[in-house]
């Protein structure tokens, strides 16, 4: 696939842009079974892979230049800004609106923020696309209050051209450091939550909460964590009661659950229960309980005698660390669905999880161009 920044050495974000996507994809399976060679894994399934254009539902923009010639993208390596609106990893209508972001912030005249001086008030516009109804989520991270009413002013406007942006909110991040967003979220909308919907599971998007960037990709994931779910429970491998843990908005637990199963979700991120309870009430599920609390933490806290039938689990990048690989080798539920983000994390946590085997293991190609990609692995109790 050809980039013109890329070529042009401006953007070196998608550094396998030139390798054709098969062979990509051949690379990521190739260091994923040799990751996992030494836990003997029972069945291989083949690799999944979506779109490898306007694949991406969320846009992370750098605000740089000046109020008058504002720029939405990043600083190349000659030091220059340049703007990524036209950035093929993003949709057109994506593209189209990110560019009418940047007359936005000159006609607002919000000047971006100078990390070299410690001035000025627009860091960061983060754009978020429901690839279900083509609705937009729109936030302008601030550095203060100061530029809110010059948003409001100019907003009406905006809306009026592209009505599809049902939430809008000002993220207040004061703190001189490239922190991507700060604790206070004010929206200019009466709407707070955008809604997206998978395999006919709707989902639901607030600030802060997280959600896969790659719809097409994380559609399939969920669906085969269904389908895996419902085979051990027709096999009578599994009973009805499961744990979701590291829920974020639902995603895994809700694709898993119907009227007979006992769902427990659990997530540190408050705003992300409050989406799940949403859906789960949506769909109308009676034996769903969403808590806010730290996932280690509630596995720790729990006796073996509550134990589930299957555990859900969906770390960061960090993984599931020690302690929780401990708990849940006490607690041996009859099966572990462990989605991963970060391979090499999974290695070591399937490492420090005794009395189980891998019984299926499948990459989804998420982040095609990067060397990043999820595995789903399905662990059964020996």
């Amino acid at each position: 696939m050809n980039c013109d920044y890329f070529e042009n050495g401006q953007c070196r974000s998608c550094q396998n842009i030139q390798t054709p996507i098969t062979e990509q994809v051949s690379q990521k399976y190739a260091h994923l079974r040799a990751l996992l060679s030494p836990y003997q894994v029972t069945n291989w399934l083949s690799p999944i892979q979506g779109k490898e254009l306007a694949f991406r539902n969320k846009a992370k923009m750098v605000a740089l230049g000046m109020a008058h010639a504002p720029i939405l993208g990043v600083v190349n390596p000659a030091g220059e800004a340049i703007s990524l609106c036209d950035c093929p990893l993003y949709p057109q209508p994506m593209q189209q609106l990110l560019k009418r972001l940047e007359l936005f912030i000159q006609q607002a005249g919000i000047p971006p923020y100078r990390i070299d001086k410690a001035k000025g008030e627009l860091k960061y516009i983060l754009l978020t696309r429901s690839d279900y109804n083509g609705q937009y989520m729109l936030r302008f991270v601030l550095r203060s209050h100061n530029s809110i009413e010059r948003i409001r002013g100019n907003l009406p406007k905006l809306l009026s051209e592209y009505p599809e942006i049902s939430v809008v909110s000002v993220n207040i991040q004061p703190i001189h450091m490239a922190i991507l967003e700060g604790d206070e979220e004010i929206f200019l909308t009466e709407s707070t939550r955008l809604e997206e919907r998978f395999n006919a599971v709707p989902l639901f998007i607030r600030p802060k909460s997280f959600f896969q960037t790659n719809p097409q990709v994380a559609a399939q994931l969920y669906q085969t964590a269904r389908e895996w779910t419902q085979q051990l429970i027709q096999q009578s491998v599994i009973g009805h009661n499961i744990w979701d843990l590291f829920c974020g908005v639902g995603g895994f637990g809700l694709h898993c659950a119907n009227q007979e199963i006992q769902l427990t979700g659990i997530e540190i991120e408050a705003e992300a229960i409050a989406c799940a309870q949403m859906s789960a009430k949506a769909l109308g599920l009676k034996q769903v309980e969403f808590k806010a609390l730290d996932s280690t933490d509630f596995a720790l806290g729990k006796q073996a005698a509550n134990k589930p039938d299957l555990i859900v689990v969906n770390p960061p990048r960090r993984g599931i660390g020690a302690e929780l690989c401990k708990a849940l080798s006490e607690f041996a539920p009859q099966a572990i669905i462990y989605s991963s983000c970060n391979p090499n994390t999974l290695a070591q946590d399937l490492a420090q999880i005794e009395g189980y085997q891998v019984s299926q293991a499948q990459l989804f190609d998420m982040f095609p161009h990067t060397e990043h990609y999820e595995v789903l692995v399905l662990l059964l109790k020996k």
